[in-house]
């Protein structure tokens, strides 16, 4: 046993001058380049909400591609797949409630963190395009959860999907392009689960990735906006370490997140409906939460109203840091965007509650 340890030891500098010489780059120049100093206001857990949508995405990838291989994405097929992920495949039911909890809580991070850039006013200048990359991931999170829905296969998702592709159908000009891409065809048939699988496993999780990896370049180059509270002592550094304090952080939150989502999955696991039946449309079809604003507006307005006007909505939201930009210039006022965000988030919520609170 000593002339292995001695042997060992007389290895270690070897593999060491082998691996520096292929790879160039010593363990300070790694720490300098990853020890970016962080403001002093991300010290409240609160404003640390652009790491938790990362790390629910590592969450939802991990969990997906385990469902993955037992899910089969065709109409014969995919309600049978996950009905076995569910009831027989071991542990199945604990990874597939995970993921829908990981969604769940995935698009309630991006749309809190949205908000929390609005209303401190994170979107100004320089940092007007990584609002608008923001507001693209905000998107692709929804699009991960609409898809998400639809591949159960299930009644409610099957007419989801349905409704949805309608909804597409309102669009002047491009309305009938985009059901019939959406559902390969007139209507929903043998060929549109595969289309949903592909968007959800494949095409919207990479552009997840590509955004974030432009995300986080923004945001290296023009760093993090700086926030000030009054009961800063005076004497108190202005930044901390990214490494170890800030990552410690995030790995805190990721564990609670871990336990949480663990308590949800084995106390509320995903439940299963009625195989889908497309000659028998529900009494009433419900979406998943996140789309409860839309369905409530549409139940409002008629239809190709409804629609441009939501595709308003989400236009002037993308390119909102350039309205806010003309807005305090005309009202002379740094508080303007913060009375209509204050409107716009109470009347979605109020939306969201209405259309929660009535029977479905």
């Amino acid at each position: 046993m000593q002339a292995l340890r001695q042997w060992c030891r007389g290895r270690v500098p070897v593999v060491t001058r082998w691996w520096q010489s292929r790879v160039p780059v010593s363990g300070e120049q790694l720490l300098a380049m990853t020890n970016e100093p962080v403001p002093n206001h991300l010290k409240r857990w609160w404003f640390c909400l652009g790491g938790t949508p990362a790390y629910l995405f590592v969450v939802q990838v991990v969990t997906g591609i385990m469902l993955a291989v037992y899910y089969q994405p065709s109409a014969e097929t995919a309600y049978d797949s996950v009905r076995y992920i569910t009831h027989e495949a071991t542990f199945g039911w604990y990874f597939r409630s995970l993921h829908k909890w990981a969604a769940t809580f995935m698009i309630a991070a991006v749309i809190l963190h949205q908000m929390r850039v609005f209303f401190t006013g994170a979107y100004r200048e320089p940092r007007e395009l990584n609002w608008v990359v923001g507001m693209l991931l905000l998107l692709c999170t929804l699009g991960l959860g609409f898809t998400g829905y639809s591949l159960v296969f299930e009644q409610l998702s099957y007419w989801g999907a349905t409704v949805g592709a309608n909804i597409c159908d309102q669009v002047p000009l491009i309305g009938g392009i985009s059901k019939n891409f959406m559902l390969g065809g007139e209507e929903y048939s043998s060929r549109t689960l595969s289309r949903f699988y592909v968007l959800h496993a494949a095409v919207l999780p990479a552009a997840v990735v590509g955004l974030l990896v432009i995300h986080i370049t923004f945001i290296r180059m023009h760093g993090i906006t700086e926030l000030k509270f009054d009961d800063e002592p005076e004497d108190q550094p202005k930044h901390f370490n990214f490494f170890p304090d800030h990552l410690y952080t995030e790995i805190l939150i990721g564990l609670l997140l871990m336990i949480l989502l663990s308590v949800l999955a084995t106390i509320q696991p995903a439940d299963l409906g009625h195989p889908a039946d497309p000659l028998t449309t529900p009494e009433v079809i419900k979406p998943e939460w996140f789309f409860y604003v839309t369905f409530r507006w549409l139940k409002l307005f008629s239809g190709t109203f409804a629609v441009l006007s939501m595709g308003l909505v989400v236009f002037a939201m993308i390119v909102w840091p350039w309205i806010d930009a003309q807005l305090r210039r005309w009202t002379k006022s740094e508080i303007a965007s913060i009375c209509i965000g204050v409107a716009v988030a109470v009347a979605i919520i109020g939306m969201t509650v209405w259309e929660a609170a009535v029977a479905h």
